[in-house]
């Protein structure tokens, strides 16, 4: 296919029906008004003119020189567009996105047809306003994204509290917080600056206020009903990621429009994700528009529905780079068959069911609190220890089942269940299962794993106190998996009260009996398929260079006080200080985060995570440095923020969010 031109408008406004101005980067093929053309469309608050230049850089151009426009707008009260940020994914998000997309359609280079894209946030939207049923939307791709927001986002996870809550509403008091480019937008820029200081919400206190899966996490989730989307979906993800589980749940749910892409991949694109191998995700998005979008015959519409990169044997380490593995393809999608395991009289698991009506083998557990610093992050970016790390430490503090060496391989991709009674010793608590492949060094690889906050056994609507001493019967799913673990090598299970600090802890830390001779492992079986190749980006290195002055850096470490009896997970993440080449926009990023516990006491907790954001150029400078801050009591969350902005070294603006205590429903 012949190159096409392009010219990129670096600032378009979009005025919506209120008057609110949104601002739009636009990649437009040339000759489009003669010849008009597809658009594909991203909505995000995370700054088009810094935030995502580079990931753009490296697709839009490619997609301009098909002959696809690109149009990527700022969200209200981010980047260089008008107002403040209300919140995640709102009902004024997604009309705006409803809104954009008909202004889209009706613009003179435009065919009509408009296509929705994203990764995170701009992945749940296009799924979001794909349910909405705009008439020009004619397709979507969604990248690292969910189809229900209450359990497979950052928020919770089956009732318990994810510590990713803290991390991102710092992190989104951080973006929110900086200012519009003046060079776009003007002397207003520090007028609209200051609205946007004094305007923008600390969000975790409106997600603190839904601990339950109630109407506000049930808005913006697909899950709830999937038939409201009936256009095609290419939904992507990766097994290094937090949102692994949402391509097979598409499939499963949209059915045949849906299909479903699995790579080894962190929290990024496919065409420059980490670990490799990569996937030539410019070709395939490229069919994908032309055919939705153009109507051309190119038979993209006849992949596989499912398309999964099969780890194995993997090892953990301080960076994986690349992962062993094969691709594999299934054309239908269904529940895959299971292979079942239970634990036998000697603690070995093995295969086959449970034995009926066999007499109970209780097993206290209760593990030290500090248990889980092996865990990764919940979405990850860096193929390094933001991924989870060799298990041997946390399964310290666990209980572990393993199975015999194995006589040969087995081959996995769907969710694994775990299934057992228990008797807890307070009214609620957590438990972690993990599906663990031990090399035959004794090197241990999180294959997937699952939690549960007790009282959420039974949904997450309406969650019911456990009565001390009252056996209850638990079924947990784990995340989803696609693994291979290979002959001589054993499986194990692990099961820990505790998995911080990716889970902040329950108020009651007495521990479970957990009855061995009723627990049952389930794992999917790779069934019938088809080896594939999935095509690999030509360029190794698709990301534009801009100029740096100052290198990244990045340390994790865990610093265990005897003496105080105290561990502290401590994260330092520095982008670097960069510079665009074109518009001379000088940007940096440092996060500093730091949660603490003491192994014994739940109510010890704490979290705090901060963001400076500088931007500069010759004779402009800013600042701001947003911290947020989480602890807890017996009955409540206590959590607490500041953000400050600073032009030219001096403050200008300080917000204090004052401590808030928020009732602990259940947790």
């Amino acid at each position: 296919m012949t190159s096409r031109g392009f010219t990129t408008i670096e600032n378009e406004w979009i005025a919506l029906k209120d008057g609110t101005r949104l601002a739009a980067r636009i990649w437009m093929p040339d000759g489009a008004e003669e010849d008009p053309v597809p658009a594909v469309f991203e909505f995000l608050p995370y700054r088009k003119r810094d935030g995502t230049s580079l990931r753009d850089e490296s697709t839009y151009p490619v997609f301009a020189a098909a002959g696809i426009a690109g149009v990527r707008v700022d969200i209200r009260g981010s980047g260089e567009s008008d107002g403040v940020i209300d919140g995640e994914y709102t009902e004024r998000e997604l009309a705006d996105g409803c809104e954009l997309i008909a202004w889209i359609a009706a613009q003179p280079w435009s065919n009509g047809s408009v296509g929705m894209m994203g990764i995170s946030w701009g992945g749940f939207n296009s799924l979001q306003v794909a349910a909405l049923r705009p008439p020009a939307l004619k397709a979507v791709i969604s990248i690292a994204s969910t189809v229900d927001r209450y359990n497979d986002d950052i928020h919770y996870k089956n009732g318990c509290h994810l510590s990713a809550q803290l991390s991102w509403a710092a992190t989104m008091l951080g973006y929110q917080s900086r200012p519009p480019d003046p060079a776009l937008v003007g002397e207003r820029w520090k007028e609209m600056w200051l609205e946007r200081l004094a305007g923008e919400p600390f969000f975790m206190e409106e997600w603190l206020a839904h601990q339950r899966r109630d109407g506000f996490w049930r808005h913006g989730s697909i899950s709830e009903d999937f038939s409201s989307v009936d256009i095609p979906a290419l939904v992507i993800a990766g097994w290094a990621d937090g949102y692994r589980n949402t391509p097979l749940m598409a499939v499963e749910g949209i059915g045949g429009k849906a299909k479903a892409l699995i790579g080894p991949w962190v929290h990024k694109y496919p065409h420059f994700a980490w670990p490799k191998p990569r996937a030539d995700f410019h070709s395939e998005a490229i069919a994908w528009w032309n055919k939705w979008l153009r109507g051309e015959d190119n038979g993209i519409e006849r992949l596989p529905q499912a398309r999964a990169f099969i780890l194995d044997a993997v090892r953990p380490a301080a960076r994986r780079d690349s992962d062993r593995g094969f691709w594999v393809a299934k054309d239908s999608w269904s529940s895959p068959k299971m292979q079942c395991f239970y634990v036998e009289q000697f603690g070995r698991l093995t295969e086959g069911m449970p034995i009926p009506h066999a007499p109970g083998h209780p097993v206290y557990l209760h593990s030290p609190l500090d248990t889980g610093t092996a865990s990764g992050e919940y979405f990850t970016l860096k193929p390094d220890a933001e991924m989870a790390i060799d298990q041997r430490s946390d399964d310290a503090g666990s209980l572990v089942f393993d199975t015999t060496p194995l006589a040969g391989d087995h081959d996995y991709l769907g969710r694994p269940i775990v299934t057992l009674a228990l008797r807890g010793h307070a009214t609620g608590g957590n438990l972690c299962a993990r599906l663990v492949d031990v090399h035959p060094d004794g090197t241990a690889t999180r294959v997937a794993f699952g939690v549960v906050n007790l009282t959420h056994r039974d949904g997450n609507a309406d969650p019911r106190p456990l009565v001390p001493g009252e056996k209850v019967s638990i079924r947990l799913v784990l995340d989803a998996c696609g693994y291979r673990f290979r002959k001589g090598h054993r499986i194990r299970l692990s099961l820990s009260t505790a998995y911080w600090p990716m889970i902040l802890p329950p108020p009651d830390d007495d521990g479970v009996e957990i009855d061995i001779a009723s627990l049952g492992l389930a794992l999917p079986l790779l069934g019938d398929h088809s080896k594939i190749e999935v095509k690999e980006p030509a360029n190794p290195d698709p990301l534009p260079k801009y100029i740096e002055h100052a290198g990244a850096a990045t340390k994790r470490q865990v610093v265990r006080d005897l003496s105080a009896n105290r561990t502290d997970y401590r994260i330092h993440e520095e982008t670097g200080l960069y510079e665009h080449p074109e518009t001379g926009l000088l940007t940096r990023q440092l996060r500093e985060e730091i949660w603490s516990i003491s192994p014994d006491d739940p109510l010890s907790m704490t979290g705090t995570s901060t963001w400076t954001c500088d931007m500069h150029r010759p004779g402009w400078f800013v600042r701001t440095i947003a911290t947020a801050r989480i602890a807890c009591t017996a009955t409540d969350w206590v959590i607490s923020a500041v953000v400050t902005a600073f032009e030219d070294d001096v403050q200008i603006f300080e917000k204090i969010f004052a401590e808030k205590r928020i009732a602990r429903d259940l947790m």
